[in-house]
């Protein structure tokens, strides 16, 4: 391998990073990876830290999970790639359709579509919304509804679905027809309204407003993250998913939950929807599902769907959609070894613990430092710090402030992840107690050394 200083100044040369200005990546070069066991990353300098951002949400299981690499290893020998497209398949991809079958089968989910990732994965379930409204006679349900701050990928569906402008501004214009509605986010919301429940309601009286401009007969579906993950981590109230499932399916409207994030046990149970109670149209997932050993996902159907398609005789159901690494025999056999230390494990409970342990030492933190607008978290291993400048205003902290506690929070043993004003926490869902103890220790370092 070359040696430190060379990584370092040829990085930026000829490598640009997905969600970072090329610029900046030459004047800040960023922390370069070159190791990693457990929990822990270890970089070019020898320096060693727990990861609280879990690789990019998706290293549930840590970064020593042999049964998967095992799994990758084996497959590799007998059978590296395969198309799953119409006329052939292969033995893991069907194998692994029949495990996700029963693991979702709470969640009303029985039909899995293959795809490469999170982002496939939405654009995956767009399409296939828009068929199946076809298929049933209603061709004028072509538009898409979802929330403001929510974030789902970066194809061009994905992104003209997505509720923030950073996703979206410079690739303008979008898909037509995308249309969204308030957050249930209570530290800032147009209401003005800070008692979660109430706002819930609001929100729920935007989308039937929405629904009613709009013409319930012209919308295919509204698609949410069962609590909202890169925008923030945004948990709403209980009360508010399933008054979205309800109100969708008044209205012949299908529920997308994209649980590229939620899935798979970071919430402290199975899955996001299933913590709330609802059961969707479609899910979409990735991230978690290999562990983040091998690019994958999968978005699961409802048997609610599967009628319409699978009995179709017009040949109006052919699924003209596709990607090259669709049910990839790696990807499969990672996703099946995955699933079954997920199971062993029993991730959810441990993240309902860590979960709760970590959000106990945030809000001491909290007390401590005016730094500290909003903490959100509190269910399972997702956590998110907003940060100010002044609690009165609200006004966001500045980047080079931020930016400060990060690199002091890295010095101190843990990496943080920086989205605007919030620092987010996404940590495996196998960390002990010693781990959290050490994350937020390194989060005292942090926000002291700017206080």
């Amino acid at each position: 391998m070359k040696d430190a200083n060379f990584l370092k100044e040829h990085n930026a040369r000829s490598l640009w990073h997905p969600m970072a200005h090329p610029g900046d990546s030459l004047a800040n070069p960023p922390t370069i990876v070159t190791g990693a066991a457990g929990v822990r990353i270890t970089d070019v300098d020898g320096h060693e830290v727990v990861d609280a951002v879990g690789g990019l949400w998706n290293v549930n299981l840590g970064f020593s999970c042999q049964p998967v690499k095992d799994a990758i290893a084996a497959q590799l020998e007998v059978l590296p790639y395969y198309s799953t497209f119409r006329g052939t398949s292969n033995d893991q991809v069907i194998q692994l359709a029949e495990e996700l079958r029963d693991f979702f089968a709470p969640d009303g989910l029985s039909r899995a579509f293959f795809t490469s990732g999170g982002s496939d994965s939405v654009e995956t379930a767009l399409r296939l919304v828009r068929q199946y409204h076809k298929l049933r006679g209603a061709p004028g349900r072509v538009k898409y509804l979802s929330l403001k701050k929510g974030y789902h990928g970066t194809h061009f569906g994905g992104a003209s679905v997505n509720g923030n402008a950073n996703f979206r501004t410079a690739y303008e214009p979008l898909l037509p027809g995308c249309h969204h509605i308030p957050a249930p986010y209570t530290y800032r919301n147009p209401f003005n309204e800070t008692d979660p429940e109430r706002l819930a309601q609001l929100c729920l009286a935007a989308l039937e407003d929405e629904i009613a401009f709009q013409g319930a007969s012209t919308i295919a579906a509204f698609i949410m993250e069962p609590i909202l993950g890169a925008g923030g981590v945004i948990p709403p109230h209980e009360s508010f998913m399933p008054g979205v499932a309800e109100i969708c399916a008044r209205h012949g409207i299908l529920l997308i939950a994209d649980e590229v994030i939620t899935a798979f046990g970071r919430t402290g149970s199975w899955t996001g929807s299933r913590h709330w109670d609802v059961q969707p149209d479609m899910m979409c997932t990735a991230k978690a599902i290999t562990n983040g050993y091998f690019p994958f996902g999968a978005v699961m159907i409802s048997e609610r769907l599967v009628d319409t398609f699978e009995k179709d005789t017009t040949g109006q159901a052919a699924i003209g959609h596709g990607y090259t690494y669709s049910g990839h025999p790696v990807g499969a056999a990672a996703a099946l070894a995955c699933l079954a230390e997920t199971r062993r494990l029993d991730v959810p409970t441990n993240a309902a613990a860590r979960g709760t342990q970590l959000h106990a030492g945030l809000e001491a933190l909290q007390a401590r430092y005016d730094l500290i607008g909003d903490l959100r978290g509190g269910h399972g291993l997702m956590s998110a710090l907003e940060l100010v400048s002044d609690r009165n205003t609200k006004a966001p902290i500045d980047k080079q402030t931020i930016k400060t506690i990060q690199e002091v929070t890295y010095q101190a043993g843990t990496m943080v992840r920086v989205s605007g004003p919030n620092i987010i926490l996404s940590p495996p869902l196998v960390l002990t107690a010693a781990d959290v103890d050490q994350i937020l220790s390194s989060l005292d370092a942090g926000l002291a050394a700017v206080s």
